[in-house]
């Protein structure tokens, strides 16, 4: 991971050398963990043993993880899905996530206390004024299977509040879509839409949400024909997150939706965890930079034709993840997803990456729903 920057600016470049070193540590401590016979899972235990070589010797830093290849999202699609769960763990209360299935059979990642973790982390990024410690949560999005209503709901809990949560199935988002059944469409969105307001109108002082841009949009428009809007139904503070959020409809969202109201974006998903974005700065014009939860979750955004290069800041590329927890480790995963290579800033000293989209390869495969 290139994490060169412009001798102009020591202090971040002192500040990306030390966040390098810290990966460097995490990727030793999180290799001997899955790989050590004592803690770690039979999937990867059984890897290791038709590789032919031993990643506890041969790993010593983040560059040496090419030595694994791609991670192969069909390792994730079927069972038994206990293979993933490290022998440290074995006698723990075990979580299943599924992913959306936007690109066919859902895959799983088993949990244990990553969802905690990675929101307690994405917590300490919310300005309290804008999300009040103590504050009730309405989580509008994804329910069922799916790590993210869990991780919103523990979010609210941390931050000393109660969430509050439509029943929403993406699943069958998706179907209509891809028959072409818009009325019944409309229908769904109205249905959940109609979960959501009677939640903020119950009287339970709910001031902060989540939600996707496509939900967010639709539940302001619901509002306005009704003569409201968000800030008047409570919300002061907005997280949000999907491929749906370009800069275009960021502007559009501060400057016709919001009516004051802050948000956040963010990029996330059952692998990776939670990965925030640059703090909002006018000269970037609406631009979205999203930073990966490091060292627990890098990202780097590489050739299309050669993953084993990085693309040059600000060129396009493929987004590949490498998860290092001791629940998951998911290394160089290549992504559904591309965008644009940013440099480290002084919130977050790593390589970002902005302009996030359905990579151009695989958007015909690629049905996005309520994201």
């Amino acid at each position: 991971m290139t994490t060169s920057i412009s001798a102009q600016d020591p202090q971040l470049a002192a500040a990306a050398q030390a966040a390098r070193q810290q990966l460097d540590e995490q990727v030793r401590q999180i290799i001997e963990w899955h790989f050590n016979p004592e803690t770690g899972s039979s999937f990867w235990l059984e890897w290791a043993n038709n590789a032919g070589w031993d990643p506890r010797r041969e790993v010593q830093g983040f560059d040496d993880l090419v030595k694994f290849g791609h991670f192969e999202d069909d390792w994730l699609r079927g069972g038994p899905v206990r293979r993933w769960v490290p022998k440290a763990y074995q006698d723990r209360p075990i979580f299943v996530f599924e992913t959306g299935g936007t690109t066919g059979t859902p895959k799983t990642r088993v949990s244990i206390d990553d969802f905690r973790i990675d929101y307690e982390m994405f917590s300490e990024t919310l300005p309290e004024e804008h999300f009040p410690m103590g504050a009730n949560w309405l989580m509008l999005g994804p329910s069922g299977p799916r790590r993210l209503r869990l991780a919103v709901e523990h979010l609210a809990q941390h931050r000393g509040g109660i969430c509050f949560c439509v029943d929403l199935d993406p699943r069958w988002v998706i179907k209509l879509i891809k028959k072409g059944w818009h009325d019944h469409l409309m229908a769904y969105q109205q249905h959940v839409l109609d979960q959501a307001v009677s939640i903020l109108r119950a009287g339970h002082d709910i001031r902060c949400m989540f939600t996707t841009p496509k939900l967010l949009e639709a539940l302001a428009n619901r509002l306005e024909d009704e003569g409201s809007n968000i800030r008047q139904e409570g919300i002061t503070g907005i997280f949000s997150g999907g491929t749906e959020f370009t800069p275009q409809w960021n502007r559009f969202a501060h400057e016709e939706l919001l009516d004051g109201v802050y948000m956040t974006p963010t990029y996330g998903n059952t692998l990776m965890g939670l990965a925030a974005s640059k703090p909002f700065d006018p000269a970037d014009n609406y631009k979205i930079t999203y930073h990966a939860p490091q060292p627990r979750a890098a990202l780097q955004v590489v050739d299309p034709d050669d993953a084993s290069k990085q693309v040059g800041y600000g060129e396009t590329g493929r987004v590949m993840l490498t998860t290092l927890t001791k629940e998951t480790f998911v290394p160089r995963f290549l992504e559904r997803d591309e965008g644009e290579r940013e440099p480290p800033c002084e919130a977050y000293p790593w390589d970002g990456v902005s302009g996030v989209r359905p990579f151009h390869r695989l958007a015909s495969a690629t049905t996005v729903g309520v994201y």
